[in-house]
C-alpha cells in the first residue's frame, strides 16, 4: 500500500501568507498543519518577500510535503496591489520549487468551490482566514490530483 501524500496548500499574500498541510490516501484527507506568516507592515518589499520565502522554507522543512498548490492571482482595480501580490505568489511558487517540490496552480473560484473544511478536515482548527484557504487549497489539489491519477490508470 502506497504511503499517503503530503501537500502544502498556500494562500500567498504580501501581508499573511496561509500554509495548510494535509495527507491524501485516497478519498481519505487528514490534517496534518496549517498556520500564516505575516509579514511587517512599512517594511521594505524585498524584505517581505524574504520574510514569505524563509517562513515557508521552513514549513516545507518541517512537514516534508510531497507536493505543493498555490492559488492563482485575481486582478483587482488595484494595479500596484495586484502587482505586489503577484510577488507574493512568485515567492510562494517558489519555496516549495526550490525543495523540488511539483507545485499546481488552482483559480480562485474553484477553490472556493471546496471550502467546506470542517466538513472534510473535522480536526483543522485553523486561527486565521488565510491559513483555511490554504487548507481548502491542498484539498483542490487532493481532488483534483485524485481525478487525474483515476483518468490515467483507466486509459
Amino acid at each position: 500500500m502506497a504511503r499517503p501524500i503530503r501537500i502544502l496548500g498556500i494562500d500567498p499574500g504580501l501581508r499573511r501568507t496561509g500554509w495548510g498541510v494535509i495527507a491524501s490516501e485516497g478519498n481519505r484527507l487528514v490534517f496534518l498543519a496549517c498556520g500564516s506568516l505575516a509579514t511587517q507592515d512599512g517594511a521594505a518589499l524585498a524584505t517581505r518577500l524574504l520574510a514569505i520565502h524563509d517562513g515557508l522554507r521552513r514549513v516545507v522543512d518541517e512537514h516534508a510535503p510531497d507536493e505543493a498548490a498555490v492559488e492563482a492571482t485575481f486582478v483587482n482595480k488595484d494595479a500596484s496591489a495586484t502587482l505586489k501580490l503577484g510577488q507574493a505568489r512568485g515567492v510562494a511558487m517558489l519555496a516549495p520549487a526550490i525543495a523540488g517540490l511539483p507545485v499546481a496552480e488552482y483559480a480562485p473560484n474553484l477553490v472556493k468551490k471546496t471550502m467546506m473544511i470542517s466538513v472534510l478536515l473535522p480536526k483543522a482548527d485553523p486561527k486565521s482566514h488565510d491559513a483555511a484557504d490554504a487548507l481548502a487549497i491542498a484539498v483542490t489539489h487532493a481532488h483534483h490530483r485524485q481525478s487525474a491519477v483515476l483518468a490515467a490508470a483507466m486509459r
